[in-house]
């Protein structure tokens, strides 16, 4: 049962009823992730950073308000290039606890062969949603001298993923037994194209297994039409679900810092002064999130949205609610 938060509109009810028999898993709603986009439902995904901490109590404080709320929640894994509680282990956690997880897959840090083996352990976990990134550099975190990786690039790591689904091997061509049913993502940055410009890195994604993409930081509803309006030209739009990230700022500091720190974030400057005169800039902050999610639920091709709060979780629930009570064609959690 999920516990509400002081001032936070009551969710309705869903049946709980099983999502697939052979995992012995069960969702709210009976539909997941999967199911949600292939009917044209729009989503709202969220985030999730595993605590620095060995207490899987620590990890659900931070998942279990966005229960019954998010249609899933993203697991980073090492965000920052810093150590935390495995992806894997606190997607599986999640699971448990009847909130579906899109498990991060870094390249960074292991080499294929480890790749594969949590490939393994995320299908036997049933760990369903997959998206693979190459993962900050170890110079970005709190130990630099840690060697990195990167022996496969997300691409390589898609393909992989999606041959395991499809053909049950590895690629030594050894069998594998079970079932591998991954619903497989891929990350991208929105731009405003120029006259010329075609989506190529977003075309290899697709062509090596994305089915979904979720997108870094962007805030801007009309440069997104644009950018939709050019994937659609190129004839990607209905090949897979596009999710916008979106953020919902505490100052105007924080969204300065977003727009100078983070490659690709984009949050144009009449956000900003709007911020910057908002008597409460927190409350600013989360509303003008859910303005944004009400005009990208308007634009063809954009499937949903996915909230993240860098530092600022409590804000995520209060968002979604908030997006669901505006919202016709929103999923039910």
């Amino acid at each position: 049962m999920l516990r509400m938060r002081s001032g936070m509109t009551k969710v309705p009810n869903f049946p709980i009823v099983p999502l697939a028999r052979s995992t012995g898993f069960w969702w709210v709603g009976g539909m997941n992730l999967q199911d949600k986009l292939r009917a044209k439902r729009f989503i709202i995904t969220a985030e999730i950073t595993p605590p620095v901490s060995a207490s899987r109590g620590d990890l659900l404080a931070k998942a279990l308000p966005l229960k019954g709320l998010a249609d899933a929640v993203n697991v980073t894994d090492g965000a920052g290039a810093r150590p935390h509680l495995s992806a894997l282990i606190s997607a599986s956690m999640l699971i448990e606890e009847g909130i579906e997880p899109i498990l991060q897959i870094t390249c960074r840090d292991r080499n294929r062969i480890a790749l594969q083996s949590d490939l393994l352990g995320a299908a036997a976990a049933g760990v369903r949603n997959l998206l693979m990134l190459r993962g900050d550099d170890p110079s970005a975190g709190d130990q630099p001298d840690a060697k990195p990786v990167f022996d496969l690039d997300p691409r390589q790591l898609l393909d992989t993923a999606r041959k395991l689904r499809d053909t049950n091997e590895l690629p030594s061509g050894r069998k594998v037994a079970g079932r591998a049913p991954f619903f497989l993502g891929a990350a991208d940055n929105p731009i405003d194209p120029p006259p010329g410009w075609e989506p190529t890195g977003l075309a290899a994604k697709i062509a090596a297994g994305a089915q979904f993409v979720q997108t870094q930081f962007c805030m801007d509803a009309g440069l997104l039409r644009r950018y939709v309006a050019r994937i659609a030209e190129h004839g990607l739009a209905d090949k897979f679900s596009l999710i916008i990230g979106l953020v919902p700022l505490r100052s105007a500091k924080s969204a300065n810092w977003i727009r100078e720190k983070l490659f690709g974030a984009v949050i144009p400057q009449p956000i900003v002064d709007r911020m910057e005169r908002a008597s409460d800039p927190a409350a600013e902050g989360r509303r003008i999130c859910v303005e944004v999610v009400r005009e990208l639920a308007d634009i063809p091709h954009v499937a949903g949205v996915h909230i993240m709060a860098p530092s600022n979780d409590a804000a995520v629930p209060d968002v979604i609610v908030a997006a669901r009570d505006s919202i016709s064609r929103l999923a039910p959690a």
